[in-house]
């Protein structure tokens, strides 16, 4: 999992998601805004990560094996079975 800056606090997270409540847009290419890093928190079950920046990366999260996202960062995910998650935006608390 990248590493978060010390600086970055959460400001807004979503509620927990599962097949029946993941927006589409998750699913498909999209990216978190400049200056804002997203983290990944699987609760129970799989989801699978695609990381769309070269070099195309792919791994399965787990609720021990999270990801987080630098911003501007292009990536989907993909339900793998059933699954609770949500996600975490951060962003630099001191400016």
């Amino acid at each position: 999992m990248r590493e978060l800056p010390a600086n970055v606090r959460v400001y807004k997270r979503t509620p927990e998601l599962d097949a029946a409540t993941t927006p589409a847009g998750l699913l498909r290419n999209h990216t978190t805004r400049a200056g804002v890093w997203g983290r990944v928190v699987v609760l129970e079950g799989e989801l699978s990560f695609r990381s769309l920046a070269e070099p195309i990366l792919e791994r399965v999260l787990t609720p021990d094996r999270g990801v987080v996202i630098p911003p501007e960062h292009p990536h989907e995910v993909a339900l793998r079975g059933p699954v609770r998650f949500f996600v975490e935006f951060l962003r630099d608390d001191t400016t």
